[in-house]
């Protein structure tokens, strides 16, 4: 057991536990009529979200549809979607990348002659996407969107921001031998002072993204080790779909870099997947060639590097402009630079690395789980409408 130091007690409105975009965004929501503490695993910044580069996909072009946006997310998912929650989601982006623009993320906008404000916003195009339809900030898509959301956090005088603490398990009425089931809070570990404490709350939500990290290749940092899927399912609730794990291609295969994703949209902007001999490989997968769905991209990838034995295979973006390549992928371009790779002039080595947990804890499509009080939302949930429970924390 953990040693008990002395008791520490917390109280709030709402605890939301994962300080990522998905748990920032809820607490600037509910902090608007409510008590919230934020808790972060780690400083506030260390999330998926901040490394993520390409964009958010949302129908902003006008010869776009959420039709097509649906259609192509049925498509890129194999017929195993749940159409009404894709429906969902593509009808509700755009007013989610609104709110975010708001509050004062800044999306890239197409260059104008008179430097308008007005002017359209930069969609760039991912794998299995017909359309332009990705939103971005050059290739740092998420750290401007997490240093947005977290300063207007830090800001809101409803927020208390609780950073270093591990949450370890969620307190129940079960759990306490009280009638009923319902979340009453959790107990946390404060790693500045190595002692455990308590946070009660009326309700809790789980923000705490996916756990890639239980894969030796990961785009993710750390912490992402599915600590918020174990603690729903040991409070009772469902956990479905955990054999799904997306794998993004194009990671950079370099004993120095670690994690560093490589953005999809630099296949978007044209760049071709080479093998060591420097001919292509994708047209002979599918039709959509690099603009596959990742999936089927990583799959190829995997295939030609067991088929030859090799390594990695090779981004390669030469044949574009150099000042295009590096206006539009500033990030990428200086961190190869580091590692003595100039990608407008050279290939880079890539591998597939695990990026993304498709399932989780099942909620409704307004976040709630099985258990009353208790909300997941962002990666470390799953939409399924057979989960039903009471006290949403909508009535705020």
């Amino acid at each position: 057991m953990i040693p008990m130091k002395q008791v520490v007690e917390h109280q709030s409105d709402v605890l939301v536990i994962g300080s990522g975009a998905a748990g920032l965004t809820l607490a600037l929501h509910l902090a608007e009529k409510a008590q919230v503490i934020l808790l972060s695993k780690g400083p506030l910044s260390e999330g998926s979200t901040y490394y993520a580069q390409g964009g958010i996909a949302s129908v902003f072009d006008e010869d776009d549809t959420i039709e097509s946006h649906v259609a192509d997310t049925l498509i890129a998912g194999a017929g195993l979607c749940d159409k009404s929650v894709v429906t969902f989601t593509a009808e509700n982006a755009r007013p989610a990348m609104q709110w975010l623009i708001d509050t004062g993320v800044a999306f890239d906008k197409e260059e104008s002659s008179d430097n308008s404000a007005q002017a359209q916003y930069h969609l760039t195009r991912e794998g299995g996407h017909s359309h332009r339809r990705i939103l971005h900030a050059a290739d740092a898509t998420g750290k401007e969107v997490q240093n947005t959301l977290q300063q207007r956090a830090l800001e809101h005088p409803n927020i208390r921001v609780f950073e270093k603490y591990n949450a370890i398990d969620l307190i129940t009425s079960r759990k306490l031998h009280k009638p009923g089931n319902k979340v009453l809070g959790a107990y946390v570990w404060n790693r500045q002072v190595e002692h455990v404490e308590t946070i009660k709350a009326r309700f809790v939500a789980i923000a705490t993204g996916g756990s890639s990290k239980v894969y030796q290749y990961t785009s993710n940092p750390d912490i992402a080790s599915g600590d918020g899927i174990a603690m729903a399912w040991r409070a009772g609730c469902r956990v479905a779909n955990m054999e799904f794990n997306q794998f993004h291609p194009t990671c950079l295969y370099h004993s120095e870099a670690r994690n560093f994703l490589l953005t999809e949209a630099l296949r978007g902007e044209g760049a071709y997947l080479r093998r060591p001999d420097g001919s292509r490989f994708m047209p002979e997968f599918d039709e959509r060639a690099e603009l596959a769905p990742r999936d089927i991209v990583a799959r190829a990838i995997d295939y030609e590097m067991k088929r030859l034995g090799v390594d990695c295979v090779y981004l390669d973006i030469t044949h574009k402009p150099a000042d295009f390549v590096i206006k539009h992928f500033p990030t990428i371009y200086q961190r190869c630079l580091t590692l003595g790779i100039d990608i407008t002039t050279d290939q880079i080595p890539v591998v597939p690395a695990a990026h993304y947990t498709c399932g989780g804890v099942m909620t409704d499509l307004h976040g709630q789980t099985d258990l009353n009080g208790l909300y997941a939302i962002g990666e470390v949930a799953i939409q399924d409408f057979t989960v039903q429970t009471a006290s949403p924390v909508t009535h705020y």
